[in-house]
């Protein structure tokens, strides 16, 4: 085999190496990574909630009790993916994808074919099932891709969720604009777009996203920051299309020009993608054509002395098995052959793999997952009602968009922020993330009561705010799921954890704010001498119609803060402790290991040469 460029150099030189590089790119890790980006862009249509409910309750009738349960179950369906983690253990990533755009398609679909009066005889039940499928399909891309990525990338996971994530929270702002091109002004067909757009995009990349063998890349970390980098263009991007949208009215064309410029800028990281797979390309390639080098790599085993006893091993255990079972934990191999459910008590120590049953009746993922109903719960409560907020407060209909498009970006900010941000602290000041999870919950608290006393222009203020807290939570409640419980079952576990949302959602939702809010819309009702029709929507005017509400749900989240304290507490030796040796000594197991076989190769080339 003879590759174009002298002494193995640089250069492109015909059409094998065209196709081998063409190859290398879309094959390789860091496309994998732009696919998720493409499905994570798209895959967050869940917090548009507030953008079309208000049709489907003037289409259906329904009082603010009843939207709140669809919203409810709209959680259930995105969050309980604990199907799709299961799944995932034993299935490659494209089944679970290519469920999750099924799903997608048919949740939505027949929700707009509801709310257009296309077919009829829809009961509250049907809606509750269509949007809770529909709402799904967030879990299966989520585990598909996210999950996949988080475990090619395991030293960088804090950067990868942050990433993810945070095209997640732009999702919002993106549909939007995606919205208004396609269709103009009509929010009922923005149903429609979420149902088949996602589809289409996860089925493109079905066997893109794929696990990978860890190999580590020096610049691991500065790809994700270019990565951070567009993606922060792109939300400056957004925020000013958001400010020009309030001050101006967009044409059709115009919106057309805005959604244009923003399908430009999804494409940007495909050029970092290009860039980091030819250098990989063109280093295989060199090391190929001259493989001496390669005794360098070869001369950095891990020390014995590094590798911890284990129990005593087979004696025809050969030196390949050993290093395998290194990478196992302790308690997985002294277990292997006893029920899950007689260790399921019997945790290893922090950051090794545990079993399922063991991660879910430990301490601290109980902790954990109370903290989360307590914050998540309340965030995304204000979240999915800005719409009636708004109207109840006398904000004009227009700014609905606005608010959904800031909670957008600042929901996209806090994933960035909390997932790079946490990382770099974690890394250079051993900052735990549970530390940064409490001081999460303590800012949004500000938000809540913003609404609870209808500040002057204050609902803009705390989309701002509870967007930005909202998103941080998710990298950093995911990322200390996978370092305190491991990365073998991390597809279920990472579901176990966002479970938790549904449940803060209906106790802060439905039970508290819904019941309170048609409480007051029928004594304003009353007042006015009426008497609420069948099928008529019940609506509520006044500050009063969620004062007590956010009132309640602050409290809720000063508790929620209290309980996450408890395990900044019980894990601060953890976080002090070097919690990514493991994963180093991994990848440079691997390494040497693609070394020697690469040495073989390029020396059998050059006999055959």
């Amino acid at each position: 085999m003879v590759f174009a460029g002298p002494g193995g150099g640089g250069g492109i030189g015909g059409v094998a190496d065209m196709k081998s590089l063409t190859t290398q790119i879309v094959t390789g890790r860091w496309f994998m990574v732009f696919a998720s980006l493409l499905i994570m862009s798209v895959a967050g249509a869940t917090y548009m909630f507030a953008l079309y409910s208000p049709d489907i309750k003037d289409a259906l009738g329904y009082d603010q009790t009843t939207l709140n349960l669809l919203s409810f179950f709209k959680d259930v369906g995105s969050n309980v993916g604990v199907l799709s983690g299961l799944i995932n253990e034993v299935t490659p990533p494209w089944v679970v994808l290519s469920m999750g755009a099924v799903l997608n398609f048919f949740g939505y679909f027949m929700i707009w074919l509801s709310v257009t009066k296309k077919i009829t005889g829809v009961q509250v039940w049907h809606m509750c099932l269509y949007i809770c499928i529909g709402a799904n399909s967030q879990s299966f891309a989520n585990t598909g891709s996210l999950v996949t990525c988080v475990k090619n990338f395991p030293e960088s996971r804090g950067s990868v969720l942050g990433i993810l994530k945070g095209y997640v929270g732009l999702s919002g702002a993106i549909i939007t604009q995606f919205f208004h091109a396609f269709y103009g002004d009509d929010t009922k067909a923005l149903i429609l777009l979420i149902g088949w757009l996602p589809a289409a995009i996860s089925f493109a990349f079905l066997r893109t996203i794929r696990i990978m063998k860890v190999i580590r890349q020096p610049n691991e970390l500065k790809v994700f920051y270019n990565f951070l980098y567009i993606s922060l263009a792109l939300a400056g991007f957004l925020m000013v299309v958001i400010i020009l949208e309030k001050t101006l009215s967009f044409t059709r064309g115009e919106y057309g020009g805005s959604a244009a410029v923003v399908i430009l800028m999804l494409f940007v990281p495909l050029g970092v993608v290009i860039v980091e797979e030819y250098k990989i390309w063109n280093s295989k390639r060199q090391a190929l054509n001259d493989p001496s080098p390669l005794k360098i790599v070869t001369e950095k085993p891990p020390p014995s002395q590094e590798i911890p006893a284990p129990s005593p091993p087979p004696p025809s255990t050969s030196s390949g098995k050993k290093l395998v079972t290194v990478e196992s934990s302790p308690s997985t191999t002294d277990n292997s052959n006893v029920s899950c459910w007689k260790t399921a008590f019997r945790p290893p120590d922090r950051g090794e793999d545990f079993t399922i049953l063991q991660a879910l009746f430990s301490v601290d993922m109980l902790i954990l997952f109370l903290a989360t109903i307590c914050g998540i719960g309340g965030t995304l409560t204000a979240i999915d009602n800005l719409g009636q907020i708004g109207t109840s407060l006398g904000y004009p209909k227009k700014s609905s968009s606005t608010f959904v498009s800031l909670v957008s970006i600042w929901n996209y900010l806090g994933r960035v922020v909390s997932g790079f941000g946490s990382e770099h602290v974690l890394k250079k000041y051993k900052f735990s993330r549970p530390l940064l999870f409490t001081l999460t919950l303590l800012l949004s608290c500000v938000g809540h009561l913003l609404i609870a006393f209808n500040v002057s222009g204050g609902l803009y203020v705390a989309s701002v705010i509870i967007g930005f807290c909202f998103g941080a939570q998710w990298p950093l409640l995911f990322a200390i799921i996978s370092e305190l419980f491991g990365l073998k079952y991390y597809s279920t576990l990472y579901n176990f954890g966002a479970a938790a949302s549904p449940v803060g959602l209906y106790l802060l939702n439905v039970r508290l704010t819904g019941h309170l809010y048609d409480k007051e819309a029928g004594k304003q009702l009353a007042a006015k001498g009426l008497i609420r029709k069948h099928g008529d929507a019940l609506d509520c005017v006044g500050t009063e119609c969620f004062r007590l509400s956010f009132i309640i749900i602050t409290a809720a989240t000063l508790f929620g803060a209290f309980v996450s304290l408890i395990l900044v507490h019980r894990t601060r030796k953890f976080y002090k402790s070097d919690i990514y040796k493991k994963f180093r000594e991994a990848a440079e197991e691997a390494e040497t290991e693609m070394a020697v076989s690469g040495n073989g190769v390029g020396r059998a080339e050059t006999k055959n040469g």
